[in-house]
């Protein structure tokens, strides 16, 4: 089941060190198959608001992208990033090419009686 590291950035500032925390964030993704899928476009709004932009990384599972996270090679660089933007970073499973939203209504009643 593929995982992924989903950021919402709110706020940053543009800093050398942020420009060094890109030229070295792959290195650290390679050794887990880790892949940029979002890299921080400006986001098309349709409900709500969005302050900030997102970043989401493809993993092939959890273990993957946490092992990613917690590595010493990563762990070198995220202060790069986390002294100079504002945001939140969570590790989240996704689901399989199988998944029928059906299905989860109906574990979904079930559970409620």
């Amino acid at each position: 089941m593929p995982a992924y590291g989903f950021a919402h950035l709110r706020s940053r500032r543009n800093h050398s060190d942020i420009i060094e925390y890109l030229e070295r964030i792959q290195a650290t993704l390679d050794p887990f198959d880790g892949r940029f899928v979002i890299h921080g476009p400006p986001a098309e709004v349709v409900e709500g608001t969005w302050p900030g932009s997102m970043v989401l990384i493809e993993f092939p599972g959890l273990a993957e992208a946490r092992d990613w996270y917690e590595s010493p090679a990563y762990q070198a660089i995220v202060s790069l990033r986390t002294d100079h933007v504002e945001g939140d970073l969570v590790l989240i499973e996704g689901v399989g090419p199988d998944y029928d939203p059906a299905e989860r209504a109906r574990t979904l009643r079930t559970e409620a009686g």
